[in-house]
């Protein structure tokens, strides 16, 4: 229960004027309900001949006792002057009207929460994905992206299948509940005492095999986890997987994966399962345990109650029973659904260590330079940077070259506070990047990567993707800068063209001109290429340069090259290796100094 009130607390409670409403709706549902079967009770002592007929009337009042004795006043004029048949029906009627309100007001609740619950759901989501996109990239390099889709799609739909669909359930049952039990207390002290003591027993059996539900739903979770990240795997590596032949290795481990996911789905169920049949027996037990203590009461005539009274005592009683189920069932399933919500949590709670600093600087332009001070790194443990210096004068190139995995791409994922330097500093215009603001600090750089990252839609939105109000006239004009315009007006639609999933209905020098066109279109004063050139053909790769040449004029940047002809006119070229730079200078100096640069060069153009 602690459970359940806090993730109302957490999700629900903005909504709380709604959550009143729904209340309050409950309980008149409530109310309405009692009444429907206290009217039974007239009904049966008018078929049996047990009441007495009431000749006069007592003044209105808000107790118990004269509302009975005016009413039956009135069942006995009816009686009296048009038969008994007419008392029955007038009584009926009674009957009907109240179930109507009942009724009525039950859907009212149902109505309210529809929408509340649909809003939390909506809330969860865009929480949750708003803090994916935040979180750094740090926190991607040790998760599995397939864990990650799990969490986002399956977990919150466990929520919305568990939680949020027996959050009607929670809060409408126990209103039931309790104004029954209120009403069983007035009809019967003795009874009602009884079943409150034989309830608890019932409700401790069934919370304990409601318990085992957290931990066998939660390793659920997790195996879907798994297997959502090997389908992502198989998707994003088939081509390997059929050029190497491995499709019944793949076969064989999604196979293992889904068998142990199915063992753990079998031993869920089972438990959930056995939520009704078990509430329905003991239930059984309960009622049996009741008619027997109050039939010995009404024998004894110890309880002063009437046979009549105490068969709708059973049928009020007999009304908690669904609630009572309902409500353990319920339990079962927030079981599940706490579990998911968990594996959330893991996400929501996750830190985000790249964050603004209190009071950090705006900035939007460059305006003196960039300076890396003594900047170390490590993943881990793993020293990737060791101590390097860096002056980077306005409108200067910096080209950094070296063997894979030596520190180049780190070195340019630093300045964007991708992630943040172990010791040491780097300086835009003499401040820490820490301490100005994230936003205004991504927005004085265009990345230009090697894989083109572009998104499954037009050909326009990706040019102006993060650009806000940009106008055709500047999409375009950017498209011609990058060479791009003139394949783009040869696909069917132009600039309003799908391009597929990543771009996949371009080949790789149209999907880099498109990037360079966003690139272009943000209009940076500091440009980050990471080897965008490295993968094309020698024409794309042609067509690509003249755009990349046009982009850096008069820019700062900071070009990773694999290719060392791309670079030969840079400012400065730093030639890294094992996370330090070894050497450093122009072209003609580093070629003069016959070093590691020169080695390079020489196996290039062999």
């Amino acid at each position: 229960m602690k459970d359940i009130i806090l993730i109302i607390r957490r999700f629900a409670w903005q909504y709380k004027s709604k959550l009143a409403l729904n209340f309050l709706f409950n309980l008149l549902s409530a109310f309405f309900a009692v009444f429907s079967m206290a009217m039974m009770i007239p009904i049966l002592e008018i078929l049996f001949n047990l009441q007495e007929d009431v000749n006069e009337m007592v003044p209105w009042a808000m107790n118990l006792s004269d509302l009975k004795h005016n009413v039956y006043y009135y069942i006995t004029q009816i009686k009296q002057s048009l038969g008994v048949g007419w008392a029955l029906l007038y009584v009926g009627v009674f009957i009907i009207v109240g179930t109507g309100l009942k009724t009525g007001f039950a859907y009212g609740a149902s109505y309210v929460l529809v929408g509340v619950r649909n809003r939390v759901v909506r809330d969860v989501r865009a929480s949750l994905y708003a803090k994916i996109i935040r979180l750094p990239l740090g926190f991607y390099s040790d998760e599995r992206k397939g864990d990650i889709m799990s969490r986002v799609m399956n977990d919150v739909q466990e929520i919305e299948n568990s939680v949020m669909s027996s959050l009607s359930m929670l809060l409408k049952n126990p209103v039931l509940i309790v104004v029954f039990m209120a009403t069983l207390m007035v009809m019967s002290f003795q009874l009602t005492l009884f079943i409150l003591v034989m309830l608890p027993i019932a409700g401790i059996v069934i919370g304990r095999v409601g318990k085992t539900l957290k931990k066998t739903s939660r390793e659920g979770q997790d195996k879907l986890g798994d297997i959502v990240n090997i389908l992502e795997e198989t998707l994003s590596g088939l081509r390997i997987i059929k050029a190497f032949t491995a499709e019944k290795k793949m076969d064989h481990r999604f196979d293992g994966h889904l068998d142990e996911y199915r063992r753990i789905s079998n031993r869920l169920a089972r438990r959930r399962d056995l939520a009704h049949p078990m509430s329905e027996f003991l239930g059984t037990i309960v009622i049996v345990l009741v008619v027997w203590f109050g039939g010995t009461l009404i024998l004894n005539q110890e309880a002063g109650l009437s046979g009549a009274v105490f068969l709708s005592f059973i049928g009020i009683f007999y009304q908690i029973i669904n609630p009572a189920k309902e409500f353990s069932n319920a339990i079962y399933t927030v079981q599940r659904g706490i579990a998911a919500l968990e594996r959330i949590d893991w996400v929501m709670m996750a830190k985000n260590n790249i964050a603004d600093a209190e009071n950090a600087h705006s900035a939007d332009k460059l305006h003196q330079g960039i300076e890396y001070r003594n900047v170390s790194f490590a993943y881990g443990e793993r020293t990737v940077l060791k101590n390097i210096s860096v002056n980077i004068p306005k409108g200067k190139t910096v080209a950094l070259v070296g063997q894979s995995g030596s520190g180049k791409t780190t070195f340019a994922d630093l300045l964007p506070r991708f992630y943040d330097v172990a010791s040491g500093g780097i300086f835009i215009d003499g401040v820490n990047i820490k301490e100005i603001k994230v936003h205004d600090l991504r927005g004085l750089m265009g990345n230009v990567n090697q894989e083109a990252i572009l998104f499954n839609d037009t050909i326009y939105n990706n040019i102006a993707f993060g650009v806000e109000n940009a106008t055709p006239e500047q999409v375009m004009e950017a498209a011609r800068v990058a060479n791009a315009h003139d394949f783009i007006m040869a696909t069917e639609k132009g600039y309003q063209t799908i391009i597929g999933d990543r771009g996949s209905k371009l080949s790789g020098g149209q999907r880099q001109r498109l990037s360079i066109a966003r690139a272009i279109l943000k209009n940076p004063s500091i440009l980050i290429l990471d080897e965008a050139t490295s993968a094309l053909d020698t024409e794309s790769e042609r067509l690509v340069q003249e755009a990349l040449e046009k982009l850096m004029a008069n820019r700062t940047s900071i070009v990773i090259a694999h290719r060392l002809s791309t670079i030969r006119n840079a400012d400065m070229i730093c030639v890294f290796q094992d996370g330090e730079i070894v050497e450093r200078g122009n072209h003609h100096e580093l070629m003069a100094i016959d070093g590691v640069y020169q080695k390079l060069h020489s196996l290039q153009i062999k």
